[in-house]
């Protein structure tokens, strides 16, 4: 045991008092669910039902959506099994309500990383193998699942560059971590490298693809798309999605570039993380006319820019913009920022402009840009003019047309990760004979 680990796994024997302090603090700012708050340290109100579950943990709102194609059919495969879907913040909880779970799909929140919410965690739920999704590799977590023998693998797992440098400084540490895991599947074969130098045997290591590009297409609430629809009419409108709060100023520099010769023109901005949107919509109000979704106003033929900052709703955007710039990809002061994911603009018949700066999904948007399915702008003056284009019908239809072609080669992910899991699974339990002794 690596003598930092030895160190960690020290300090969070005792750290339980000081996470009630923290998840207290959290709770008196509303950015705890109070009813559920329990479950992070390992306390469940929801019966375990019986026979095998599967645990399956994913951080946050973008990895949680991003599994639930594999859950659907991982479900239809083993209907035996139910699924534990753990996430650690209380947006996921709240887009994983918006979307709906899958059947036989249980959320719970993650157990922080203390001994006793962790085993009592497992004590009560019993996996019978678990699934990880990316990197969220906590020590306690992982240690006390490869104590119980529970078979373990991560799934959907990605290092670039800049992070692997980092991380060889602590490799005894992720090797002590990763070296239980049977599988580590990750999307690309940059990362297979980068793993092993971390302490994973290369053996176990198989590249799968992007999950994310064989997700189902967001849900949207019918009423909530047609209501929405009906208020926009037939005015042309765009979205910025997922955007991070420095891109924010660029962004509205290009919808005024635009609204010169389109003064009709509708913006849309979804911001990645809530809390910047308050910041956004000031910015916005600074210079256009403005409405808010959670203000529950809806987008007038006055409206300029309509901020959209609600969770669980982005397949309403998708479906109402025929354009879409994917943020979190201009540049920016400071670190590049590391792109989003394109396959759900794609998916709804989006047309996807995004920036420079998409180290996280570089070869996804390499396929799209090789088959015309996406368009690569370097600043304010680019995406005015990339929008502009795509305001033409032909153009837009040519670029949405290239970028579903792509995602149809994009499905062998779901099966090689489907596989992966599906082996990690005891056999099915063979139904007892009804017949009788004569």
């Amino acid at each position: 045991m690596p003598l930092l680990l030895t160190l960690y796994r020290g300090l969070s024997a005792v750290s339980e008092p000081v996470w009630r302090l923290a998840l207290g603090r959290r709770l008196r700012k509303g950015r705890e669910d109070p009813d559920r708050v329990a479950e992070k340290f390992g306390e469940s109100r929801v019966p375990r039902p019986a026979g095998f579950v599967l645990w399956v943990n994913a951080l946050s709102v973008g990895e949680s959506l991003a599994l639930l194609s594999l859950l659907r059919v991982l479900r239809a495969e083993r209907p035996d099994v139910t699924i534990l879907l753990t996430t650690s913040t209380r947006a996921s909880a709240m887009a994983l309500e918006q979307v709906g779970l899958p059947k036989g799909v249980i959320h719970q929140y993650a157990p922080i990383d203390a001994p006793g919410p962790v085993r009592r965690f497992l004590t009560y739920w019993a996996p019978c193998a678990a699934v990880f999704s990316e990197l969220d590799l906590w020590p306690t977590r992982m240690l006390k699942t490869q104590a119980t023998g529970i078979p373990m693998i991560l799934i959907n797992a990605r290092i670039s560059e800049k992070r692997s440098r980092s991380r060889s400084r602590a490799r005894s540490v992720y090797a002590a971590l990763l070296s239980p895991l049977r599988r580590v599947l990750v999307e690309d074969a940059a990362s297979v490298g980068r793993f092993e130098a971390l302490g994973m045997a290369k053996d176990r290591i198989r590249v799968a693809g992007v999950l994310k590009s064989a997700a189902d297409p967001l849900p949207a609430d019918a009423a909530q798309l047609a209501t929405l629809r009906a208020a926009v009419g037939d005015r042309p409108v765009w979205l910025a999605a997922s955007t991070e709060r420095r891109e924010v100023a660029r962004i509205l520099d290009a919808h005024a570039a635009l609204r010169v010769n389109h003064p009709d023109l509708l913006l849309i901005i979804a911001p990645r993380q809530l809390a910047e949107a308050d910041e956004a919509t000031a910015l916005a109000t600074a210079r256009f006319a403005t409405a808010r979704r959670s203000a529950g106003a809806l987008p007038g033929p006055e409206t300029a820019v309509y901020i959209a900052d609600t969770i669980g709703e982005m397949g309403l955007w998708f479906r109402v913009s025929p354009i879409s710039f994917v943020g979190h990809s201009l540049p920016v002061d400071g670190d590049p920022l590391p792109g989003k994911n394109p396959f759900e603009p794609a998916a709804l018949g989006s047309a996807i402009l995004y920036g420079p700066d998409h180290w996280y999904f570089t070869e996804s948007y390499d396929a799209f840009d090789a088959a015309g399915g996406a368009l690569r702008v370097l600043d304010a003056q680019g995406l005015a003019a990339g929008v502009n284009m795509l305001l033409n019908p032909g153009a837009c239809a040519a670029q949405t047309a290239a970028a579903t072609a792509t995602l149809t080669h994009a499905r062998a992910p779901l099966e090689v990760t489907l596989q992966e899991v599906l082996a990690i699974l005891p056999p099915p339990v063979a139904p007892q004979s009804d017949k009788g002794s004569s």
